[in-house]
């Protein structure tokens, strides 16, 4: 059995105009759901992070040289 999903706070909590994490880019419904979500609604919280990072130019992803 894996490891469940880890939450993906880094400890920078500010929630911007849109209610998003400025750190993790949660939603302040995610962030407070988190804890009770099965492991399939935790990958989609992810999914919706890094695509949030994604839009803001915060996302970077490792290279391979």
């Amino acid at each position: 059995m894996s490891a469940p999903l880890r939450s993906p706070c880094i400890g920078v909590c500010a929630l911007d105009d849109q209610d998003i994490c400025t750190g993790c880019q949660r939603t302040g419904a995610e962030i407070t759901l988190w804890s009770r979500m099965t492991e399939v609604q935790r990958a989609e919280v992810l999914r919706r992070c890094e695509e949030r990072a994604r839009e803001q130019g915060l996302w970077f992803s490792p290279t391979t040289d």
